[in-house]
Parts: C-alpha cells; sequence; structure tokens
C-alpha cells in the first residue's frame, strides 16, 4: 500500500480510501465487516462514511452506515488502526438536523450523534458533506448559480463553523477538519480564516473526479497542490458506470442505478460512448476497466485518496489492488486523447 500525507498534519493515510455508502442497503453490516476486515489487512487504514449514509438517502437508513462501523470497532477493539473520516450533511435533508445550514448548534449535536454511532470517543478527520451555498456537484453543475447572498453573511458561518470545530479540536472530539463538494472561492476563504484567526486548517477537501469527470482540474488542482489541501476522489469509477455495466440500458440487479434514480445525470449519450473509448483503451492495454481507472485517479499528483466503494468481496479485491498499477506514458496518451473527444461526458 502506498500512504500520503494528509495536507499539513501528522497522519499517512492510505492511497485508497475505503468508501462506505453502501452499507445498510446494498450490503448489509457482514458484508460491511468482512469490507473492512479485508481492507485493512490489505494496507487500507483510511476509512470514509458520513451521518446521511447509507445511500439512497432516506429517514430510514439515516446513520445506519456509521452504526456498522460501530459495531465492528466494538467487536474488533482495533479503532486506533484505522483513520476515520465521517462528514456532516449539509442543508436540505429535512430529516437531518431538520434541514438547516451548518452552524454552531447542527456542528454540536451531529458530533456527538456521529461518535455514539461510531462506538469511538474521537473522529479523525471531520468533514462538512456540502456546502451551505449548494455545490455544482451531485449532477449540478449544467445548472449551478451562486447562491444570492452577501460575503458577509458567508464569512460570518465559515467563521462560526470553524470556532465550533476548534472547540470539538480542543475537547479531542475530533483531530482535523476537511471540506466536501466545495468551490475555489469556498476553500480559499476557509484557509485565509484559519491562518488570520487561529482556527483549524481545512485539511482536505472530497470533491467527485475520475477519467469523467475531471472539474478539478480547472481551478482546485492549483489549490490542492500549492495550499496542501489534498483531494480525497470521490467515485472514481462515476458510480460504477465506466466498468460498462449500464452499457446499452443495462440495469443488473442490486445495483444502484437500479436501486435509485439519482444517478441519473451520469446517463447520458456522450457518457456512454466515453466509456466505450475508456473501454477500448483498457482492452487495447490488456488493463482491468476498474484499475484503469483508479490508478489514473491515483497517478494525479493533487490526489491523496481515491475513495473507492464495493458491493462485493472481489470488486473490493480489484479495487485495492489497482494501487499496484502504474499507467505507461502509452495508456497515458490514450486517456488524453479521449478526454478531448469526452471532455464533459455527463
Amino acid at each position: 500500500m502506498i500512504y500520503r500525507r494528509l495536507g499539513t498534519t501528522d497522519l499517512e493515510v492510505s492511497a485508497i480510501a475505503l468508501g462506505t455508502m453502501t452499507w445498510g442497503v446494498q450490503n448489509t453490516e457482514a458484508d460491511g465487516h468482512e469490507q473492512m476486515d479485508y481492507a485493512l489487512s490489505q494496507g487500507v487504514n483510511f476509512f470514509d462514511t458520513a451521518e446521511m449514509y447509507a445511500v439512497p438517502p432516506s429517514p430510514e437508513t439515516y446513520g445506519k452506515t456509521e452504526s456498522i462501523i460501530g459495531t465492528w470497532f466494538a467487536q474488533r477493539k482495533n479503532r486506533v488502526k484505522v483513520i476515520l473520516a465521517t462528514k456532516i450533511a449539509g442543508n436540505g435533508l429535512k430529516w437531518i438536523h431538520n434541514g438547516g445550514d451548518i452552524n454552531r448548534a447542527s456542528i454540536t449535536a451531529c458530533v456527538e450523534a456521529s461518535l455514539k454511532r461510531l462506538q469511538t470517543d474521537y473522529i479523525d478527520l471531520y468533514q462538512l458533506h456540502w456546502p451551505n451555498r449548494g455545490s455544482y456537484h451531485f449532477g449540478q453543475h449544467w445548472t449551478y448559480k451562486i447562491k444570492q447572498s452577501s460575503n458577509e453573511q458567508e464569512i460570518d458561518n465559515f467563521t462560526e463553523v470553524l470556532t465550533t470545530l476548534k472547540e470539538l479540536v480542543a475537547a479531542g472530539k475530533i483531530r482535523h477538519v476537511g471540506l466536501s463538494n466545495e468551490t475555489a472561492w469556498g476553500t480559499m476563504k476557509y484557509l485565509h480564516l484559519s491562518e488570520t484567526k487561529d482556527l483549524p486548517r481545512m485539511q482536505s477537501i472530497q470533491n467527485e473526479y475520475s477519467l469523467m469527470y475531471r472539474l478539478h482540474e480547472s481551478d482546485l488542482m492549483e489549490i490542492s497542490l500549492r495550499e496542501k489541501v489534498g483531494l480525497l476522489a470521490w467515485s472514481p469509477l462515476a458510480a460504477g458506470l465506466i466498468t460498462g455495466k449500464y452499457a446499452n440500458g443495462a440495469r443488473p440487479p442490486g445495483t444502484r442505478w437500479t436501486l435509485s434514480t439519482r444517478f441519473n445525470q451520469r446517463d447520458t449519450p456522450q457518457a456512454h460512448a466515453a466509456v466505450d473509448r475508456y473501454l477500448g483503451i483498457a482492452k487495447k492495454h490488456n488493463l482491468d476497466i476498474a484499475q484503469l481507472a483508479i490508478a489514473f485517479v491515483l497517478s494525479r499528483p493533487f490526489v491523496t485518496s481515491a475513495i473507492i466503494g464495493a458491493t462485493n468481496m472481489q470488486q473490493l479485491k480489484t479495487n485495492i489492488a489497482a494501487v499496484d498499477l502504474t499507467l505507461s506514458n502509452e495508456v497515458l496518451t490514450d486517456i488524453a486523447a479521449a478526454r478531448r473527444d469526452f471532455p464533459i461526458p455527463f
């Protein structure tokens, strides 16, 4: 396993992070425990979850994934072996802090609830799942509009958030903090406040990134590199699309696209044409397509970890093994040509 520094902290996290959001819907508690056992045995020390999980999000599945991780910690007695990341949900979901903003009250309550479900007394990385201002992720980039609010309002909220997080760090309940689904403006404002007001520093940014979704390279890439706010890349397989399993309208039983319409923004003719191109590259170079996609993400200098998810053990083993794959210049050249033809396929 390869390990990389998390921001400016002293934590060395595995380049492969174990995603968990299917545990509680597509996967059982026993499945989750088996995946964590195997991942840890392969050197994966970085687990990512969220209070909102399992997905698709609902009042019935809220908190289920954290609870599954909590029972594993309780049974295995190995909390110290894991660097644990979780997230507070942003606004908009009525069953999570009444659908309200991330602020002092919601952070305080949600940290306590997560700690209880996770059966631990500290969280290594506490992330803001999406901004109060909204996000261009989750398929919103074609219609995204900036929230009509004053800079003063937003900065006041950022300051309240960081001040609350500082208190929780001092109390030993969280160690470090990070962003998710954030913009360049938001990231830099948080960094400025941490520098000028002696507040916790955002150590990472968890945004979508894959062969087929490379918006991070437009501006956030330079921030990740220069400011040491590394990318934790979610959906490196584009929610499974890039494997080709949804080609020609296929909806295999038990898969995400069968269970939910949340990923419909990826179901475009351009996206499927791009998948065919990347499948061709994998075949040409005798590579597994999932491993090619994950290895590409890991080859980017601004990436700290790729967050992989699996609904069965064979997927998990294949995805983790991608850390050992180094793509040749020939493969990278073919990928670059495909990107020029399909720059933003969904």
